[in-house]
């Protein structure tokens, strides 16, 4: 039986990079003999436009029922006065709760052909292989929050902060494991200094890691590791933290490889994963053909590995990005002019990648 996918192009780039990583994935399949088929689904503005909603509920039917979901990106001016609860944006949040998504793996490997295109010191950034593991559907994203009331005569606004022990238990667990297969090595990241949430996320981790003794444990408050992420980036190997510090710092770290254009991740967890390009919708560029597709391209092959366990496939995916890499194809956002590189669009990438499949 076929393996389901669900497609979820979304708002402005979202239709040209999920374009171009399904075609991937369909020479991939044809390549390594998978059965997969596609279905797509509307989320975002696009689907409040349609729906009245961001999130129909058969998009998330669907989801739930597929082996995989690939997401482009939601949001975009254009909706910036909908009313807060039905923004874009709460399509990916409401995927993340009715999938039970708890974790968000965001791999940075900056690869040897784009050293130089890091805003970074060639020295610094050269070598750097690092996983941020963001936990997803707690902490003040997930918490109570009042959007104004009056105290005082003074219009005021609040979100509140809080974790329990079995959800920094379980995300903590996977940075562990997930160190386990890389270079033994977890760096948890908080504001204990500051925070009670943060004092009890480095209790918890800190009483777990004894049962991971191959692992070394070490901590950092949030400011000193988006510091270290900037000066010393091939120290980490395992970042875990809450999912505030985790957005932040995983779009800080994404930029080390010289574009966030490039960076995949996969949100995992209890039901079927989904796995997206860490940017946003661009609508600035959207219908240019311009926008770099790598990041959904490697998204594609994190849904091979993590979803379908097709490790080879998605190797094969991942070498076929460095390859196009390596011959000097470039899209603009990774463009610098006078380097012997050529300059690309989003299908002309695509094509590159697929040609060396």
């Amino acid at each position: 039986m076929a393996k389901k996918i669900v497609v979820i192009p979304g708002d402005g780039i979202g239709r040209e990079i999920t374009d171009a990583a399904v075609a991937v994935l369909k020479k991939t399949a044809e390549k390594f003999h998978l059965a997969l088929s596609y279905e797509e689904h509307d989320a975002g503005g696009t689907a409040y436009d349609k729906c009245g909603t961001p999130l129909p509920e058969a998009t998330l039917a669907a989801a739930q029922a597929a082996d995989g979901v690939l997401f482009g990106a939601v949001g975009g001016d254009k909706w910036d006065a909908v009313e807060p609860a039905l923004r874009p944006e709460k399509a990916i949040l409401g995927l993340r709760k009715g999938l039970g998504l708890y974790a968000n793996l965001r791999p940075v490997k900056v690869a040897d052909a784009l050293v130089e295109y890091s805003p970074l010191k060639p020295e610094l950034v050269k070598g750097a292989d690092l996983v941020i593991v963001r936990e997803l559907i707690g902490g003040i994203y997930f918490g109570e929050k009042c959007e104004s009331e009056q105290v005082d005569g003074t219009e005021r606004a609040w979100d509140m902060e809080n974790y329990s022990v079995p959800e920094v238990e379980r995300i903590a667990r996977l940075a562990f494991e997930t160190a386990r297969l890389r270079r033994g090595k977890v760096t948890s990241v908080d504001k204990a200094n500051v925070l009670a949430t943060s004092r009890l996320w480095r209790r918890t981790v800190t009483a777990l890691a004894p049962e991971y003794a191959d692992v070394a444990l070490d901590h950092l408050y949030v400011d000193n590791c988006a510091m270290q992420l900037a000066v010393r980036p091939t120290q980490f190997d395992v970042i875990v933290t809450g999912n505030l510090f985790g957005d932040i710092l995983s779009d800080e770290a994404a930029v080390i490889g010289g574009s966030i254009g490039l960076m995949p991740s996969a949100s995992i967890g209890t039901g079927t994963s989904l796995f997206e390009p860490i940017h946003g919708s661009a609508p600035d560029i959207a219908g240019q053909g311009i926008a770099n597709p790598l990041g959904t391209i490697l998204s594609a092959a994190m849904l091979l590995r993590y979803a379908l366990r097709e490790e080879a496939a998605a190797d094969a995916v991942e070498a076929a990005v460095d390859a196009a890499l390596a011959e000097g194809r470039r899209t603009a956002d990774i463009y610098i002019e006078g380097t012997g590189c050529t300059k690309v669009g989003t299908r002309e990438m695509a094509d590159a990648v697929l040609a060396h499949l």
